[in-house]
């Protein structure tokens, strides 16, 4: 889970994009955009949600979070209850609360090229230190700092995890994760990228220089595009909301975006309007003015 630390200091009110065909689904990040700092989602968010469900919207939650850190938002789940996760790795069944998340779909990283990205990477940027998510297991190296607030599974090199007999063999892998203590997120992230190429899908969502490793093609944007195909919707019928890199793709994809007040400098190139920040209820804004336009 990332800190919510502010990357820009644009403070502008929301910009609605061109108008397009009546939404049917909203898709929105979570850590610095639907919630706020404080992990908590505000009541005027939480009653905007719900106006959208009543009104014939689906809301999907598209985030980063492994589904067991998904509590945050299973009581705010209405229809449907799913969410995407791991950057697009899993669709998860929120129904049941916390403990009883179902997984609906996993889009696993191959151990071939989870093997490959780490060795590339290794080369490319020496210090890089791992953890490897899985479905239901984390495990992480030695080294690797105490970035997430629960116990791993196992203490092991990357490589041991990925291996054939290694711990949580049986068990699909959605993501590596990589941490540099020096780089620069964003030189990081270039790095990765060239460095790993079409071996799998690399972005982050953190201020630190932690990157997150997925299957090729693999990203919140092309499971969302699932999603919607599987209901009929087409991307210019979703309203899409993001504040870091990993929500670049959806942004781009979808009928409407909106960067937060607080995104990255990349998602403000990318989306086609803007919200004030994540503590402020950008996404909540949107929404409201949404639902007034439809009445």
């Amino acid at each position: 889970m990332r800190e919510n630390g502010g990357v820009t200091s644009a403070t502008r009110q929301p910009a609605p994009p061109a108008r397009t065909v009546p939404p049917r689904l909203i898709a929105t990040d979570l850590d610095g955009t639907l919630l706020r700092d404080d992990k908590s989602v505000s009541p005027r968010t939480v009653a905007a949600l719900a106006a959208a469900e009543e009104a014939g919207i689906e809301v999907f939650f598209v985030t980063g979070r492994p589904a067991r850190w998904m509590d945050v938002v299973s009581g705010h789940v209405h229809g449907h209850g799913l969410a995407i996760c791991g950057n697009g790795a899993a669709v998860v069944d929120l129904h049941g609360g916390p403990g009883t998340h179902r997984f609906v779909k996993v889009r696993e990283l191959a151990r071939e090229n989870a093997l490959d990205a780490v060795r590339l990477l290794r080369q490319a940027a020496p210090g890089t230190m791992y953890a490897v998510e899985q479905t239901y297991g984390f495990h992480q190296e030695p080294d690797y700092p105490k970035l997430h607030m629960e116990i791993p599974d196992s203490l092991v090199p990357a490589e041991g995890v990925l291996a054939p007999d290694g711990p949580g063999a049986d068990e699909p892998v959605l993501k590596i994760l990589a941490f540099h203590p020096e780089m620069e997120p964003d030189a990081f992230l270039t790095l990765a990228r060239l460095a790993i190429g079409d071996r799998a899908n690399v972005t982050r969502s953190s201020p630190s220089a932690l990157l997150e490793i997925s299957g090729p093609g693999v990203s919140k944007a092309s499971t969302l595009a699932l999603c919607c195909a599987e209901r009929g919707i087409s991307h210019e019928e979703v309203v899409a909301f993001g504040d870091m890199p990993n929500d670049v793709e959806m942004l781009t994809w979808a009928g409407q975006s909106y960067a937060m007040g607080n995104a990255h400098p990349d998602v403000l190139a990318a989306a086609s309007g803007r919200t004030v920040a994540n503590n402020d209820d950008g996404v909540a804004i949107v929404i409201e003015r949404m639902l007034a336009e439809r009445a």
